[in-house]
């Protein structure tokens, strides 16, 4: 890629589902050098399923990450949609994902997490390392404002996603979970650092509940870049502008430093509390750079990241930490 960076650079991605997929898929055209740290407190579906049958760890986000991380060859893109084939039947198989049960068997074969993952890699020919955030499965649970003013608790990943009430903090059980310390080494060794898009509280700062992540998230040298959604998502983000992910990011953890903040040029006017002003504002008292570019796909869903423009505003964080003209 023209003007990309001297050095091949050392990027880790974090969050899980549709969000993370996105930045893999844009982030495996700048990098070969490029880790992936998932999430592993999904409860539903064919992973819930899963996870409840057989003890482990949800595969699902961890199954997106390896499609989003294959290439754009023949190859690529036909073991992604293996990967990605869900069965529709009128017996146990119906629903379950075919990439789901294979990382599953491999688990079984290998007795490894890691070494699993890193099978289903090789065989995909992916463009990068899958690792989940912890070894054991999590549980997530909100403290929410209900409309008539009363706190509620709510428990698990659907329900957290899903809920109609204001999430106030989120936790995970086991409060102090056995890591996967080849995810807390990439952090710590990495050149960059991606937090987003996606699902704000059950994708996203989920990792930040993780002490040992938590710990690595602040100490690492890294530069910390934080891609914000290009629509709030309905349910834990209901109406949320540009600027208010930043803003509760800043709340909840706020000796947690952000380098650079990445938004949608068009997006980041929109938004019930905001505009660009307010996030530019929120961007510079936190101490980041804020870059505006195109992002959105312009030939599909308006609220998915294009992954050529998403590659191309990565390559010029990466190479200049700052993009021209839109900033």
């Amino acid at each position: 890629m023209p003007g990309a960076p001297s050095r091949q650079v050392d990027v880790v991605a974090l969050g899980g589902g549709h969000g993370l997929a996105a930045s893999l898929q844009a982030l495996r055209r700048v990098t070969p050098h490029l880790t992936a740290v998932v999430g592993v407190s999904d409860d539903g579906g064919s992973s819930g399923r899963l996870r409840e049958e057989f003890g482990i760890v949800p595969p699902g986000d961890l199954r997106m990450a390896l499609a989003a991380l294959c290439g754009d060859d023949t190859w690529g893109s036909t073991w992604a949609r293996v990967l990605q084939h869900r069965f529709a039947s009128s017996g146990e198989l119906n629903g379950h994902s075919l990439g789901n049960l294979l990382i599953t068997a491999l688990w079984e074969e290998t007795d490894d997490l890691v070494e699993g993952l890193d099978w289903v890699a090789r065989l995909l020919d992916a463009k990068g390392r899958v690792l989940p955030l912890c070894v054991e499965p999590l549980e997530i649970f909100a403290d929410v404002l209900t409309a008539d003013g009363k706190n509620e608790e709510v428990r698990g990943q659907v329900q957290v996603a899903t809920t109609s009430h204001k999430i106030q903090t989120i936790g995970l059980e086991p409060k102090n979970p056995a890591v996967c310390e080849q995810a807390i080494a990439a952090v710590r060794n990495a050149d960059f650092v991606v937090l987003g898009p996606g699902s704000w509280y059950t994708s996203v700062l989920t990792h930040f509940q993780v002490p040992q992540m938590a710990k690595a998230l602040h100490e690492t040298t890294a530069s910390r870049v934080l891609v914000v959604n290009l629509r709030p998502q309905s349910g834990e983000t209901e109406g949320y502008s540009a600027a208010r992910y930043l803003e509760v990011l800043g709340k909840s953890y706020p000796d947690f430093r952000v380098d650079v903040v990445l938004a949608d040029i068009d997006h980041a006017g929109h938004g019930q509390s905001g505009d660009s002003q307010s996030l530019a504002k929120l961007a510079t008292d936190s101490g980041a750079q804020l870059v505006l570019a195109p992002l959105a796909r312009v030939d599909g869903p308006s609220d998915q990241h294009d992954p050529a423009l998403l590659a191309s505003a990565f390559n010029s964080i990466f190479t200049h930490g700052r993009i021209n003209p839109w900033q």
